[in-house]
């Protein structure tokens, strides 16, 4: 790990300018992930910004009936909390998926959303990557890519965006609030936080540098099953292959997003006019235009039967 400086933030706008001041500061809640990528020179920080003191971790109603989550509540809390499990079943079981125990005590909300890809050419930086360092080839694509991306990749780069919560925010239509700098604040559809690889795979989301997110909001209910499925290699502290985030309602209707198959939580939403249809209807429609390799093929199968699996149990659950 390399040195560098701190400081400790006292307003969210203030964080925001004193990243935005120093080229590569960067902000550190929860850490979860950053210093895992400090102590493999991945991410190399000249400046961490302490937003832990900030008045961020709340959860509290909006006034259309929704709840706005603030930036540092932690993943255990926002688990754990009455009208998160009463009203939004599908964030809880999203986030009792991912990480371990200890790890989800630490983690914050917006860090959670900010959680780079696991890519194991990312981790090695031994091997080229233009997400890890930009311009150096992708040595994935032709490489091992059975954890990979099988829709919305790019000639540049084939790594999945890693996360469960964000899987059910997505489905939940939820929107990010930040500040920027300049003290404006921003709000950004989830639909349009994360951003597809494209040929700058080294950045993950549509924040501009320094803006800070200080809550993420969710609609008022919509009632229905909420399921989250994750299909992974061993049953705990594993990334999904594929996870299947779903609202669905007693006459069929609903609302899917898949993980681990693209850069983003993948939701299309025409393909859930077909969800009455079934799962190999709603699957071909999600899945048009995918590029698997002969590693993640089996992904695409996995797709069906596993958004299968959630319709079945929806109708059981209705």
């Amino acid at each position: 790990m390399k040195a560098f400086t701190y400081e400790r933030a006292e307003t969210p706008a203030a964080a925001a300018a004193a990243v935005a001041a120093k080229p590569g500061a960067k902000f550190i809640a929860g850490g979860t992930n950053l210093l895992d990528l400090m102590k493999l020179q991945i991410e190399e920080p000249v400046h961490l910004v302490d937003v832990n003191r900030l008045a961020l971790d709340k959860i509290e109603p909006t006034s259309d009936g929704g709840l706005r989550i603030g930036a540092l509540v932690r993943n255990t809390d926002l688990a754990a909390d009455a009208r998160v499990r009463r009203d939004y079943g599908v964030l809880t079981r999203a986030i009792v998926a991912g990480a371990s125990g200890q790890l989800r005590n630490k983690a914050t909300t917006a860090g959670n959303l900010l959680q780079r890809t696991r890519c194991p050419y990312f981790y090695d930086t031994n091997q080229p990557c233009n997400k890890r360092k930009p311009g150096t080839g992708c040595a994935a694509i032709g490489g091992y890519s059975r954890q990979l991306g099988i829709i919305g990749t790019s000639d540049a780069c084939i790594a999945t965006y890693p996360g469960d919560m964000a899987v059910a925010m997505r489905v939940l239509d939820a929107t990010v609030e930040t500040v920027q700098p300049s003290g404006q604040t921003r709000r950004i559809p989830i639909a349009d936080f994360h951003r597809l690889w494209g040929n700058t795979p080294h950045i993950d989301t549509n924040l501009q540098p320094g803006e800070l997110i200080t809550a993420v909001t969710l609609p008022k209910p919509v009632g229905g099953t909420h399921i989250y499925h994750k299909v992974r290699d061993r049953a705990s502290y594993a990334y999904a292959l594929v996870s299947v985030a779903a609202i669905v309602q007693r006459d069929g209707s609903g609302h899917v997003a898949i993980g681990g198959i693209a850069p983003k939580p993948w939701r299309v939403e025409a393909a859930e006019a077909t969800l009455p249809q079934g799962a190999k209807a709603v699957s071909g429609r999600l899945l048009a235009g995918a590029r698997p390799t002969a590693d993640n093929a089996f992904k695409v199968p996995l797709v069906e039967r596993t958004l299968a699996a959630v319709l079945a149990e929806a109708k059981d659950a209705a």
